[in-house]
């Protein structure tokens, strides 16, 4: 099994270049995969950032 990389939302914010709100309406909207850590710890794997800008470029073609 290989491990993903997980991203806190500071981190998910920097790479996506938005503010902490729009993570986090990204996640509740169900755009955006994320994990929850010990009830307190939101991380959001790498591999959902990848699919969410795969998505945003096949809308926009």
């Amino acid at each position: 099994m290989s491990n993903p990389k997980l991203l806190t939302v500071p981190q998910a914010m920097a790479v996506l270049q938005v503010s902490r709100w729009t993570i986090y309406q990204l996640i509740r909207s169900g755009e955006l995969a994320s994990v929850l850590i010990r009830e307190r710890c939101r991380r959001i794997p790498e591999s959902a950032l990848n699919d969410y800008v795969t998505r945003l470029y096949e809308e926009a073609s």
